[in-house]
């Protein structure tokens, strides 16, 4: 697997990284600031899955999702966001994100909603 991580917190992508080995998954792991990388480097590197923030700059994570819908791309998305109202989880879903992981997150929270996507 090929995963595109994106936070504007460079300690926050290592966190979701390092929660993402405790799981049990040990994949090669690409890394986005903000929403125009998330843009820039799914159409560039294709990964298999796009795990992101909501709130970045230059672009939101729910901007640069729209964004990658609307040039054809259908890589597997989900939000990992510190923000998990029913309103936004109905904006992902509406946007076509798999999912959305709250933060605080732990290794299992990361399993639940992933299995599904990888099954």
């Amino acid at each position: 697997m090929y995963v595109l991580v994106a936070d504007d917190s460079r300690v926050m992508r290592q966190i979701v990284i390092r929660t993402l080995r405790q799981a049990g998954y040990d994949w090669k792991i690409i890394e986005a600031a903000d929403g125009q990388e998330v843009y820039d480097l799914a159409l560039a590197e294709q990964p298999d899955l796009i795990l992101s923030d909501w709130n970045m700059p230059n672009a939101t994570g729910i901007e640069a999702l729209t964004a990658l819908r609307q040039a054809g791309c259908d890589i597997p998305f989900g939000f990992v966001t510190s923000e998990g109202s029913q309103e936004m989880r109905d904006q992902a879903e509406a946007a076509g994100a798999l999912f959305l992981v709250a933060k605080p997150f732990t290794a299992e929270s990361f399993r639940e909603v992933l299995e599904p996507v990888l099954a």
